[in-house]
């Protein structure tokens, strides 16, 4: 270091002298030597670029949105309880109650409020409150039409009879009237066709018969009954 300043000392002193030389004056010579020397000496500097130690680390960027957030802690599950088995409950046997007696249902003579003499065998049943004779057979009602009795001094007798005797075209002998189909029950009293009755309805009155007014259905009866079937008069309740 020493001997390169040295040998630049010599070199610029060795300058000064040769231009003093030619300069012609040695003051001027002088004087641009001493101006020389005073300026500044520019130096050139590149400018020097900021190693990479001297740049200010790079912000870090926020955190994304995405990125996946903490989940909010859930509740612990509740463990379920043990199910504590309960011993079958045995069920006492049921005792199977013994059938009830249906009653069976009453015929249709029965439903009819016709008196209980009547809902067996063959019979001619005769109402003297609702004035109705009604032919069953085996508890059936076959038909049934309208009667009017004997008045108060000949009244129509009540009772359980059978028929003992069948006329077509009888007459009586006691009145001299006619009594087309009659089927006697109790002495000379008889179930037969009035044509009174027919006539004037329930405006007169029998000596004690059943006079029956419709002739086409007294006919049919008159045919279909027997010797021996029952004729039941009584009055019925209301």
């Amino acid at each position: 270091m020493k001997k390169t300043r040295i040998s630049l000392a010599v070199a610029v002193t060795a300058v000064l002298a040769l231009s003093a030389c030619n300069s012609g004056s040695s003051s001027d010579s002088t004087a641009k030597a001493g101006a020389q020397s005073n300026l500044p000496t520019t130096v050139s500097s590149a400018p020097v670029t900021p190693s990479a130690e001297s740049t200010p680390p790079a912000t870090s960027a926020a955190p994304s949105s995405s990125a996946p957030t903490s989940a909010s802690p859930t509740a612990p599950a509740t463990s379920a309880k043990p199910a504590t088995s309960k011993p079958p409950t045995t069920k006492p046997p049921t005792t199977s109650k013994p059938p009830t007696a249906t009653t069976k249902p009453k015929p249709p003579a029965a439903q009819a409020g016709l008196d209980e003499r009547c809902l067996t065998g063959r019979a001619i049943c005769i109402d003297k409150r609702t004035d109705r004779l009604t032919w069953v057979i085996d508890g059936k009602v076959q038909y049934s039409t309208a009667v009017r009795f004997g008045s108060a001094e000949t009244p129509t007798r009540e009772g359980a009879f059978s028929i003992n005797f069948k006329s077509r075209d009888h007459v009586s002998t006691i009145y001299h009237t006619p009594m087309p189909f009659a089927m006697f029950f109790s002495g000379g009293q008889a179930v037969h066709y009035s044509a009174d009755f027919a006539a004037n309805g329930y405006n007169g009155a029998s000596h004690g018969c059943v006079n029956v007014r419709d002739k086409g259905l007294v006919q049919q009866l008159f045919n279909e009954t027997r010797v021996g079937d029952k004729v039941i008069v009584y009055r019925s309740a209301k």
